[in-house]
C-alpha cells in the first residue's frame, strides 16, 4: 500500500477521539456552558485543520454554541460565540487543505444560526417567567383587594352599627335607662353578628380551614336581620320585592347583598335622620338592587369620607359584567343602583 495512503488512514483514526470528546462532553452543556463550548471549540478546530471536511463533529459544535446562547446571558453569550467563531475559521488560514475565504461562510453559519435560535429561545422563555410572575402578581393583588373589600363591608357595617346604637344608649342612660339597656343589648346582637360574619369571611380566604356549618354565607336571604340591625341602630328600611324570588348564583347573591348593605351602612353614617328603601326586582336574565334613602345626601367622591365603599360596590358588580350608579336620588336624598346579569340565564 502506498505510503501516502496509509498516511491518510492513520491522520483519519487520530481525529476519531476529536469527535468522541465534543460529543461526551455535551452532557455537561447545561451545567458548564462556557466549558463545554470551549471543549467543542477546540476540538472541531483542530479537526479542521487537520483538512478534514464539515461533519458530526460540527453537530457537536452547533449544540454548544445553542445552549451557551439559550442559557447565558446576551453579552456573555455573544463574547463566548465571537470567540468560537474566531477559533473555528483558523482552518481558513493554517488548514492542511485551507477552503480559503469561501470557507469563511459556512463556519460561520455554523455559530450565528444556533446562536440566533439559542437567543430567541431565552428570550421567550424569560418572557414567559415574566409573565407567569407579572399574572401570580395580578391574581395576589386582586385577592388582596377582593379579601380588603369584604373586610370593609363587614367591619365596616358592623362598627357603624355599634356606634350610632351606644350613641342612642349614651343618650338615654341618664334619662331612660331601660332603653338604654335596649341599646346595649342591640350592641351585643350587632357585634356578635358582625365577628360571625368575618369570621366566615376570613374562613373562605383561609381556604385550608373549612368553613363554619353554623354561620352562612351572607346572600339576600339575610335581609331581614339586616333591616332588624338597621332598625336597631335608628334607620328604618323597607324592602320591596318585584319578581320571583329565586336561588341566584353565590358571586351575584353575595355581590347583591353587599351592595345593599354597604348602601345602608352610608346611609347610617352619613345620611342623618332617614329612612331607607331597599327594592330587589328578579328578572330571568339579571337581578336589579335599588337603595334609596330620604337623608341629607352622601359624600360621592373619593376618600375616606365614603367614596371607598362606592369604588368598592362599583369594583364588585362591573367585575360580574354588571352595572353601577350613585348619585343623588330624583327626590333628594341618595340612590345606589345596581344590575347584575345571572350567569345561569339562558
Amino acid at each position: 500500500m502506498p505510503a501516502g495512503i496509509n498516511q491518510g488512514l492513520s491522520t483519519g483514526r487520530a481525529t476519531y477521539p476529536l469527535v468522541v470528546v465534543a460529543a461526551l462532553v455535551l452532557a455537561v452543556r447545561r451545567r458548564w456552558p462556557l466549558a463545554t463550548l470551549a471543549v467543542v471549540t477546540a476540538a472541531g478546530t483542530a479537526y479542521l485543520v487537520l483538512g478534514y471536511p464539515y461533519g458530526p463533529i460540527l453537530l457537536s459544535f452547533f449544540v454548544a454554541v445553542y445552549t451557551v446562547a439559550a442559557y447565558l446571558p446576551l453579552r456573555t453569550a455573544a463574547v463566548a460565540g465571537g470567540a468560537a467563531l474566531v477559533a473555528l475559521l483558523a482552518h481558513v488560514v493554517v488548514g492542511a487543505r485551507s477552503p480559503g475565504l469561501l470557507g469563511a461562510m459556512p463556519a460561520a453559519a455554523w455559530v450565528v444560526v444556533p446562536f440566533a435560535v439559542g437567543t430567541t429561545v431565552r428570550l421567550a422563555r424569560e418572557s414567559t417567567a415574566r409573565n407567569r410572575v407579572d399574572e401570580a402578581r395580578r391574581l395576589a393583588d386582586a385577592e388582596r383587594l377582593r379579601v380588603a373589600r369584604e373586610v370593609h363591608d363587614v367591619v365596616g357595617h358592623g362598627l357603624a352599627a355599634i356606634h350610632m346604637q351606644a350613641e342612642i344608649a349614651l343618650h338615654l342612660l341618664a334619662k331612660k335607662p331601660e332603653q338604654a339597656e335596649a341599646a346595649l343589648t342591640a350592641i351585643s346582637r350587632t357585634s356578635k353578628e358582625a365577628l360571625d360574619e368575618l369570621r366566615v369571611t376570613l374562613t373562605v380566604v383561609r381556604r385550608d380551614e373549612a368553613a363554619d356549618e353554623r354561620a352562612p354565607t351572607p346572600g339576600l336571604a339575610q335581609l331581614p336581620e339586616l333591616r332588624e340591625r338597621l332598625a336597631g341602630a335608628g334607620v328604618p328600611v323597607i324592602v320591596e320585592v318585584a319578581g320571583e324570588a329565586r336561588t341566584l348564583p353565590v358571586a351575584v347573591d353575595l355581590a347583591a347583598y353587599r351592595v345593599v348593605q354597604e348602601s345602608l351602612t352610608n346611609v347610617l353614617r352619613h345620611a342623618g335622620p332617614a329612612t331607607a328603601t331597599v327594592r330587589l326586582r328578579y328578572a330571568p336574565t339579571e337581578v336589579a338592587v335599588e337603595v334609596t334613602d330620604t337623608g341629607r345626601g352622601q359624600v360621592t367622591g373619593p376618600g375616606p369620607a365614603g367614596g371607598y365603599g362606592l369604588a368598592g360596590m362599583r369594583e364588585r358588580v362591573t367585575a360580574l359584567g354588571g352595572s353601577f350608579t350613585a348619585g343623588p336620588g330624583p327626590g333628594g336624598g341618595f340612590r345606589v343602583y345596581a344590575t347584575l346579569p345571572l350567569e345561569e340565564a339562558a
